[in-house]
């Protein structure tokens, strides 16, 4: 067993705290990895806080995870004591339904999360990545691009692979008109990666606020909803509209926006379920869908894409002793873009 230092919560009540645990003995395919950043996703404070009512504790929370494998089980082929790596929201799954076949992980009936989860034995949790060290299958362990900083990548491991799977697979690129609503930690990774792809990128927002920023990251226009008229001009505009906020919205003023066959694509989870009318479908033939994060294979794509491009995240780099204040932070929009934890810090 390998002892471990990490931050975690005993309930929904508790604040982050030192809490140390062991992580397993490496079998023939595990890769020891000691952890260099991770980084902080919305969906920590949701589980931290049971916001989505199936939390698990105690929990380490952590799904941006990158660091530098210091061990390798017998049978390991992919990695060895040196490489920069990478573990997403996932670190197993059933490896035999459907989907796990079709390198789709993400939607297996039997997943094995990162965090809040429990391990393929059904009893041992899984604990993630605020802490210095984690055992991970080799499948499940992802090549960093070597020319990009690691603290940087680390919101890849999340917030890149959310947005990059649905643009990809909704065929973002020239010719296209993509709609990315909200300029957060999702928002603003998916105006880079979709304005790499060739789109021509348009930031929705409720206020001028983020324009500067928006264009900067390669947004070509910028719309404010809570201006007058804003809805009238853009009708029919997008080819593909991006949702990464979990506000409560009118989902039906936004499916206006779609051209004839268009997508609207949610990432976020909104507090309550939205009415959609059928007429804000039938009237175009437009397509409302969701997306989850993205397979091993896929996710391992968009690194390479992120590496060929010079694409990372916006990051504030903190200690791990201000985790639980950049919480308050992240629910207030008060970070641009992305929280990352310093493990050198974690002492």
């Amino acid at each position: 067993m390998y002892p471990v230092k990490s931050y975690a919560v005993a309930s929904a009540q508790h604040p982050l705290a030192p809490f140390s645990f062991s992580r397993r003995d490496l079998w023939p395919r595990d890769v020891l990895i000691d952890i260099r950043f991770c980084g902080i996703c919305h969906s920590d404070i949701h589980q931290v806080r049971n916001e989505w009512g199936n939390s698990l504790y105690p929990m380490v929370p952590g799904h941006e995870i990158v660091g530098i494998v210091a061990e390798v089980g017998k049978q390991v082929k992919s990695f060895k004591p040196g490489d920069k790596v990478g573990v997403g929201c996932l670190v197993d799954s059933c490896r035999e339904c459907p989907d796990c076949k079709d390198g789709l992980e993400q939607f297996c009936v039997h997943p094995v999360f990162t965090y809040n989860s429990y391990e393929k034995d059904g009893k041992t949790l899984a604990q993630g990545g605020y802490s210095n060290r984690v055992v991970v299958n080799e499948d499940f362990v992802l090549r960093l691009p070597p020319a990009l900083p690691m603290d940087a990548v680390a919101p890849l491991l999340c917030a890149g692979i959310t947005t990059y799977s649905p643009l990809r697979h909704w065929k973002a690129g020239p010719g296209k008109k993509v709609g990315i609503m909200g300029l957060g930690g999702l928002g603003h990774m998916a105006v880079k990666i979709a304005s790499a792809m060739g789109a021509e990128v348009s930031v929705i927002s409720r206020s001028r606020n983020k324009e500067a920023d928006a264009k900067r990251l390669g947004a070509k226009h910028y719309y404010a909803t809570g201006e007058a008229g804003t809805f009238e001009k853009l009708a029919k505009t997008f080819d593909l509209i991006i949702c990464t906020v979990s506000v409560d919205l009118d989902w039906n003023q936004y499916l206006g926006l779609l051209k004839r066959d268009g997508t609207m694509v949610i990432l976020g989870v909104p507090p309550k379920a939205p009415a959609v009318s059928a007429a804000s479908l039938i009237f175009g033939r437009r397509s409302l869908a969701g997306s989850l994060i993205g397979g091993i294979r896929e996710t391992q794509e968009m690194l390479d894409f992120c590496g060929k491009h010079g694409i990372v995240s916006d990051i504030e780099l903190i200690p791990i002793q201000k985790a639980q204040e950049s919480y308050e932070r992240v629910v207030k929009g008060d970070v641009k873009f992305r929280f990352v934890i310093d493990m050198a810090s974690l002492k």
